[in-house]
């Protein structure tokens, strides 16, 4: 029985591939171990959104050769995707493997030698996409289900529309069928995530949304918790808002990325809105749903970026309700359009940008955290921490910590919030 270890950097959509393949190579026949054991054969799916996650992706091919040099060592995802030439120079890697390509691995690895080195198809003409058969999730409580990959938006910052393709869709059953699936193994949450998850359903025939098919889970109530991973701010529409305010199964959470808070950068970036829309789309939702999780991505350093094009973005988010940041220093990418732009903003000083939102971050965390102190939520149990303490989450993506035994695990269960740091929340269960 051959030993598989898997390693994944990246986006949750590359988390759930690797538990797909995790999967798929136990039932091969393979064993798979962690990546910091010894194995026969090495795993890496790579990201490639900054320069610094492909150095990343090499120094884990030297760490597998490392613990074992005769070891076959295996590179697909997003680098092995736009640069597959680069990684087949690199001393020791035996394989690599195209995104369309990796669902086919287990059986690559069946053979001896691989007949090519490199498998990597044009992955722009592939206009379909399907579930991938995952029916556990190890070590998760919440189940991660791709329902779309692809984007068509081509931002010129973003290497992904060249990584992962066109924006193609999970068909309408299958996605249904994907979270019934879920239920059925005893998870109590699912997240749908795609690579531009707000596009969902417009390649399908016919066309559906991703409100469509939020619409149809809530009406089957299979499992009590389902959560939307990242949604564009146009795509956040009336519609949606009422939705989720009368939802019963659809958490209060979304994750929204602004990238700017400057209309000039916001359109050096190719980004389809402004400032104003975005701030109106914030304070809709909040206004619907007064207890929403609002996370942001925002970029420190775009090319051209000026100090008072950052003090907007910084003004604007001092202003919005929004919960927490998720903060991208900029980072060059050959084979975008901003790469090649004028002004590149100087790393010292993108570093000190990315200081100060993180500051800002962790400012509104502890606001917004605070805020539910005296009060209970729902909390779903994930696990028990070394100190004894239960780990949960509640519907609004606080994370809660409280003391309890082991009939509370995979429960949600209500928890008197007591006190709150950027960190997340403590808390008792009442009585």
């Amino acid at each position: 029985m051959q030993r598989v270890a898997i390693t994944t950097l990246g986006c949750k959509i590359n988390q759930f591939e690797s538990a797909a393949l995790t999967e798929s190579l136990g039932k091969e026949g393979f064993r798979v171990v962690p990546f910091g054991e010894e194995a026969d054969v090495y795993v890496i799916n790579t990201c490639t959104v900054t320069a610094k996650t492909d150095a990343e992706s090499r120094r884990l091919v030297r760490r597998a050769l490392r613990a074992n040099p005769g070891a076959r060592v295996v590179v697909t995802g997003c680098y092995a995707q736009v640069a597959p030439g680069e990684l087949k120079e690199l001393p020791g890697v035996s394989l690599v493997v195209g995104n369309s390509e990796k669902k086919g691995l287990a059986e690559l690895l069946k053979e001896e030698a691989p007949r090519e080195k490199v498998l990597v198809s044009d992955i722009s003409r592939e206009r379909s996409t399907e579930a991938l058969g995952l029916e556990s999730f190890a070590e998760h409580t919440r189940a991660f289900l791709q329902v779309q990959n692809g984007c068509d938006a081509f931002c010129s910052y973003c290497i992904v529309p060249y990584a992962r393709g066109r924006s193609r869709s999970v068909p309408f059953d299958q996605a249904l069928e994907g979270i019934r699936t879920f239920a059925g193994k005893g998870f109590r949450e699912v997240v749908l995530t795609g690579i531009h998850l707000g596009g969902y359903g417009l390649d399908l025939e016919p066309p559906v949304t991703l409100l469509a098919l939020l619409e149809a889970a809530e009406a089957k109530r299979w499992v009590p918790r389902l959560r939307v991973g990242s949604v564009e701010p146009q795509e956040v529409t009336e519609e949606l808002i009422a939705f989720l305010a009368r939802a019963q199964t659809v958490c209060p959470h979304l994750h929204i990325p602004l990238q700017s808070g400057d209309d000039r950068v916001l359109e050096r970036m190719g980004r389809r809105y402004t400032a104003a829309y975005f701030r109106r789309t914030v304070a809709a939702l909040v206004a619907a749903l007064p207890d929403i999780f609002i996370g942001c991505d925002v970029i420190a350093g775009f090319p051209g970026e000026s100090d008072e094009e950052f003090r907007s973005t910084v003004r604007l988010l001092e202003e919005l309700p929004v919960a927490a940041l998720h903060v991208f220093p900029y980072s060059r990418r050959d084979g975008t359009p901003a790469a090649r732009m004028a002004d590149q903003v100087d790393p010292k000083t993108t570093r000190l940008r990315g200081e100060i939102l993180r500051e800002l971050s962790e400012r509104k965390k502890r606001e917004f955290f605070g805020r539910f102190t005296g009060r209970e939520l729902p909390v779903l149990v994930q696990y028990r921490r070394r100190d004894g303490l239960l780990v949960g989450l509640a519907r609004n993506f606080i994370p809660v910590t409280f003391a309890g035994d082991e009939s509370c695990s995979n429960t949600e269960i209500a928890v008197r919030i007591t006190d709150a740091s950027a960190e997340g929340c403590r808390g008792i269960i009442p009585g």
